[in-house]
């Protein structure tokens, strides 16, 4: 047997050796975000107008945008804080509003083409765009009039972690500032057990030929939701393993939560208030008041 062969056999071996039921956050719990090459790739996703997986197509975006402004208040000369804002594009559309806006992301190439998008459309003066985990950033206290934490990436974090989060939000917004959070319907999320493959030349998960197995588990008492991706190298026999977890919430229990975090008031709009969004029905959309 070639070494090709004896590495091809170990990852199948590992793969049946997994801890089943999966354990959520293993290794971080995340996508390597912060990975140069990854990071590229998944930059390539947000701007791809064929899908909204990784960022909403251009029109539902301007949907979400003008639903956002009227429901925060949002107004020209607003400071507005974006956690895990990507490559900007609800940033700069703020900045374009007259609002001055800070974007903080830890992905390289992410944080690079929203500087250079916000320089294109000529508000690079009121986007500032900051490379760092939300984790450890530290907004300036009593800076924000309004805060944005969407795409369900909230719960990708550990609970006291999505608390934390939320206390640093509040911290950081004036007295009757707003946030906007976007997280999944905890009723809809798939709570079965699935796996599945497929192959590629290139894409998300590599640029050269892969192979890509991934399994999908509910962890019922925790409601986390667990994929686990193996992806192989076909050319190297290399192999890239991945644990992503998302917990998720019952609306009454993450409402409760923004309240022990320092918000005054919570408003709850299912299905994002029934904007004409393809997948609007997955979705919950939070207003929190300090």
């Amino acid at each position: 047997m070639s070494d090709k062969e004896h590495r091809f056999s170990d990852i199948l071996w590992r793969i049946y050796q997994r801890p089943t039921p999966p354990e959520p956050w293993v290794d971080g719990g995340n996508l390597p975000w912060n990975e140069p090459a990854f990071a590229q790739r998944m930059l390539r996703e947000h701007l791809d107008q064929s899908h909204g997986a990784a960022s909403r197509v251009s029109g539902e975006r301007e949907l979400q945008i003008n639903w956002l402004r009227e429901k925060l208040g949002v107004a020209a000369g607003y400071q507005i804080l974006d956690m895990t804002c990507g490559p900007g594009l609800y940033a700069v559309e703020f900045g374009r509003q007259g609002c001055q806006v800070t974007g903080v992301d830890f992905s390289p190439a992410a944080i690079a083409y929203a500087r250079e998008y916000a320089e294109r459309q000529g508000v690079a003066v009121s986007c500032s765009f900051l490379e760092q985990d939300v984790r450890t950033a530290t907004p300036s206290p009593a800076s924000f009039d309004a805060a944005l934490f969407l795409y369900g990436q909230l719960a990708v974090f550990r609970r006291e972690e999505a608390l934390a989060l939320l206390q640093k939000i509040a911290t950081a917004l004036k007295p009757g500032g707003r946030l906007a959070i976007e997280l999944l319907y905890q009723e809809r999320v798939d709570k079965h057990h699935s796996s599945w493959w497929f192959a590629d030349d290139k894409g998300l998960w590599g640029d050269r030929p892969f192979l890509h197995l991934g399994e999908r588990t509910w962890l019922a008492e925790e409601k986390i939701s667990v994929e686990q991706f193996t992806i192989i190298d076909l050319e190297t026999a290399e192999s890239t393993e991945i644990n992503l977890s998302d917990q998720t919430y019952a609306a009454p229990e993450m409402a409760n939560m923004l309240r022990d975090a320092g918000f005054s008031s919570v408003d709850v709009y299912e299905r994002w208030d029934d904007l004409p969004l393809y997948d609007a029905a997955e979705w919950i959309v939070y207003v929190a008041q300090k």
